[in-house]
């Protein structure tokens, strides 16, 4: 298996520039998903490693070679598309021995790769089917087994279970991750729209947005540690609440009071120059909770509509914006429509923001200013 590096890489199209700067190190045998908005170039970042489209700028190394040039068939990378892209009139057997039969391999290896790949995907009682005989999600097994029987350095997913209804996308998702843990020192690269599957399968995330790399980091890190308000609002659903208020003590521990009434004390450290600073507070819709009206608040509202999911109860506030403020309640909360609540939170997860950049990053971290991330996450 191999590892990646993407130094400087950028796209262009004429004069419009998709991606630059883009600056990545992928370690062997790590499952790296890439989310993101609609056309923040996710799916044209992993068609420019996989040679389909061509680096307008910066390298592309694989096990320390430049490969911008090397044709998609030299790369040793297999790719595992949106479509599963399955020959019809062939037998699942055929359709994996395809590629190995062009590349001239013997009745032996095709026979052994084919009985491996069918072994760790469970595809030995359906080998001498037809696709039309197979469900949806048996055919995206059958495209992955198509990659695995080719033996490559880097497994390339995109949007693969995109095309599966709710209930086959948790079934195939569990699949991957059963497979990446057969296959453990795979690298793997996954492209996602759907945040749960980047939080239950990757190793790291990239969040890609405004051209650009958000920030990288294990899903607790992005979803604990954001560092700047668009990854704290694309994780995470529903999106983190943001609310604008001002500093008004400044140390260890940060004080901050708000726009709408109440105040914010935070775990989040801060300095002398950072008094009387314009900021939002984030707080995540799990981690609000009604106070009893003694004690401090972050927000106050009225709760316009509440959705009963069961274990949890949404509420919306009316806020009189597009940006709704939402908590997440444990139980049934009900009878809290059309009731005017006091919500706080425990300091260790109320987050500060300063000019779109997590205070916790500003010594060395990457900040949200160095780049364009106004993009809606709703």
């Amino acid at each position: 298996m191999a590892d990646l590096k993407l130094k400087d890489v950028a796209k262009a199209y004429g004069n419009v520039e998709v991606l630059s700067d883009i600056n990545l190190e992928i370690e062997r045998g790590e499952l790296i998903v890439f989310v993101g908005p609609s056309g923040c170039g996710k799916s044209t970042l992993l068609r420019m490693i996989a040679g389909l489209e061509k680096i307008t700028g910066g390298e592309l190394q694989i096990d320390g070679r430049v490969v911008n040039n090397v044709p998609p068939a030299q790369r040793g990378i297999a790719m595992v598309f949106q479509s599963y892209a399955l020959y019809p009139h062939m037998t699942v057997r055929d359709n994996m021995a395809f590629a190995l039969k062009i590349a001239k391999k013997s009745k032996d290896e095709i026979e052994a790769a084919i009985s491996k790949a069918a072994r760790i995907l469970q595809l030995e009682p359906y080998l001498d089917r037809l696709p039309k005989a197979l469900s949806g999600g048996q055919r995206q097994r059958v495209a992955i087994g198509r990659s695995i029987v080719r033996d490559p350095k880097v497994y390339l997913f995109d949007e693969p279970l995109s095309n599966l209804d709710a209930a086959l996308r948790v079934a195939t998702r569990i699949e991957i991750a059963q497979l990446k843990e057969a296959m453990p020192e795979s690298t793997m690269i996954y492209v996602t729209h759907d945040q749960v599957e980047a939080m239950t399968l990757a190793t790291r995330i990239v969040v890609l947005a405004g051209g650009g790399i958000a920030q990288v980091g294990t899903p607790l890190q992005l979803y604990e540690k954001p560092e700047n308000e668009f990854v704290a609002q694309f994780i995470g659903s529903p999106a983190m609440n943001l609310l604008p208020g001002k500093i008004t003590e400044v140390g260890a521990r940060t004080v901050v009071q708000m726009d709408g009434g109440g105040m914010a004390v935070s775990d989040y450290p801060s300095r002398e120059e950072d008094m009387g600073a314009a900021v939002n507070i984030g707080v995540r819709p799990e981690d609000m909770a009604e106070t009893d009206g003694s004690g401090t608040h972050i927000y106050e509202g009225k709760v316009g509509i509440t959705e009963a999911l069961g274990e949890v109860t949404l509420l919306y506030f009316e806020t009189g914006s597009e940006e709704p403020v939402i908590a997440k309640l444990p139980g049934i909360h009900s009878d809290l429509r059309g009731r005017t609540v006091k919500l706080g939170a425990v300091p260790s997860k109320v987050h500060i923001f300063k000019d779109g950049a997590s205070l916790l990053y500003r010594d060395g971290g990457k900040t949200a200013t160095s780049r364009n991330l106004k993009v809606s996450v709703h």
